[in-house]
Formats: structure tokens, sequence, C-alpha cells
């Protein structure tokens, strides 16, 4: 079977009942359903190997197989599977808010002054089951400030609006999150927060949002700019924003400025612009 290993809901040992007929497998499943209980999570290529792209809390996943303290899953959102660390998860649990700020935290008690538990990132999915005015209680018994959250469905009406709230986060291969991202995640994460599907890697984004522009067009906002392996969101006529090597950041660079400086270094091939 020629497929994207990626997007494959197969182990190696274990795959998905759909694949039945078309992997050889030593199992076949329907895997079980559960979520990210952690505030974030590397999916990994193996069991303690590399990371791949990260999973934020409240992310919907099916389990398919299970292997040296790791699980192999899929993820609801994009298709993308991978493994990850079993004490990474938890029961399956339906959302009802969002983070909608770049950084947040839960906290012990419904008070600035309690003691923070743990640190959020723009994205992550919460079940909201209580309100104490200005804190918003959690299905676990945190609480999150309320102006940091909006409730799914809520959402955010510009990408770059949202990949600009970002600028300055370090840049981090396969991060999705506010505290490291690179560029194909600063895209998602952007999407995402506007509530529109977008996959994980640049190279499945180029295949799947928008169509190409001819080189004439004048660019503007919202348009993505592609090379073989990075993207990049235009700002405007003359500006763009990505997370990049060059700064190690989310940064604003000039849009010709950065296609020659990437051909200079013969990072990757120029592919385009696309429109959604």
């Amino acid at each position: 079977m020629s497929a994207d290993r990626r997007t494959t809901p197969f182990s190696g040992r274990v795959a998905l009942a759909t694949l039945r007929g078309q992997v050889t497998a030593e199992a076949f499943t329907t895997g079980d359903p559960a979520r990210v209980a952690v505030p974030m999570a590397d999916l990994l290529a193996a069991p303690g190997g590399r990371r791949e792209r990260q999973l934020l809390l409240g992310a919907a996943l099916r389990v398919i197989d299970r292997q040296a303290g790791h699980a192999f899953v899929q993820a609801a959102a994009d298709g993308y599977c991978g493994w990850v660390a079993e004490a990474a998860l938890g029961p399956a649990q339906q959302p009802t808010h969002w983070v909608a700020v770049p950084g947040s935290h839960l906290y012990s008690g419904p008070s600035v002054q309690a003691a923070e538990i743990a640190g959020l990132s723009l994205g992550a999915r919460l079940r909201i089951v209580a309100d104490h005015d200005s804190f918003l209680e959690t299905a676990e018994g945190a609480f999150v400030p309320r102006p940091h959250l909006r409730t799914l469905g809520d959402w955010a009406t510009d990408q770059v609006t949202v990949a600009e709230t970002l600028l300055g986060t370090p840049y981090l291969w396969g991060g999705n999150s506010r505290t490291g991202i690179d560029c194909s995640g600063l895209v998602q994460l952007a999407w995402s927060a506007c509530g529109l599907p977008c996959p994980a890697d640049s190279d499945q984004q180029f295949a799947a949002l928008g169509q190409v522009l001819p080189e004439s067009e004048v660019p503007r906002r919202g348009d993505l700019v592609f090379w073989k392996g990075h993207v990049a969101l235009v700002v405007d006529a003359a500006r763009l924003i990505h997370a990049n090597g060059q700064t190690m950041s989310v940064a604003y660079e000039g849009i010709a400025t950065c296609i020659a400086r990437v051909a200079a270094a013969g990072e990757g091939a120029f592919l385009g612009m696309k429109r959604g």
C-alpha cells in the first residue's frame, strides 16, 4: 500500500479497521476514543522517538495500539498519526471552550492570587462545568480566567491577526504552541483558531489550502507563501509573518527579502503563493 505514513492509522502492528484489506496487520481495531489530558504532548515517530508534531490539552484522539508506555494514536482534527506517552492521555471528553489568547494558566482556585497549576497555549480545549464570575471551572476542578476563553464556535475571524499574537514565540521544530512553534504549526494554529480545518505539515497545507496565484498577482493579507519545506502568511503587500530558523522565532519579514534570502541560501524551492 502506498500511503502517507503521517495520516495512515497503522502502527506497523495494529491498524484501524477501515484499513482492512489494504494493509497486512497483526490485528485490526476500531480504536478507543481518548483526549490529551496534559497541557501539551509530543506526537512521536516511534515510542520514545523524535517529535513530529505536538498536541494540546483537550485534543481528541483515537488510540490504535499501545507499546512501551506509549500509545499509537490518530488525531481527530487533522488525521495525523504517531506515538504519544500514555501518561499524557485521559478519557474522551466533549470540550466546551478553547483558549483564545496566546497563553493562559490553570489555577488552583478562582482567584488571581491562587497558585497556578500549569500553563496553557492558544488553542487548548477545555470542558467548563461552572461559572465563578471572573474565572471558569474545568471538569477537573481547575480554574481559567474568563477573558482567556471563548466557547467553541465563537472563533477568531482573521488568521493573520491570530498569527500576530504569537510574534516572538520561539521557533521549535514540530512545535504547535505558544511555548514553541514551527512554520506549519503557526499556520495550523491560526486556521484552527478561526474554526477552519488545516493539515499539520507544510507540504500537506500546500496540497489542501487555497488556489495557486499567478506570479503577476499582488499578494494580500491572508495569502500563503510556500517553499519546499516552509510556509508563511502574508500580512500585507510587502510583508509576511512566519516561524523561521533565521530569527528562531515568529517574526515579520519582507516578502521579496524572504524569497531572495531563501533562494540564496538554497533552503528550499519557491513553490508560489496561494489564496483561500
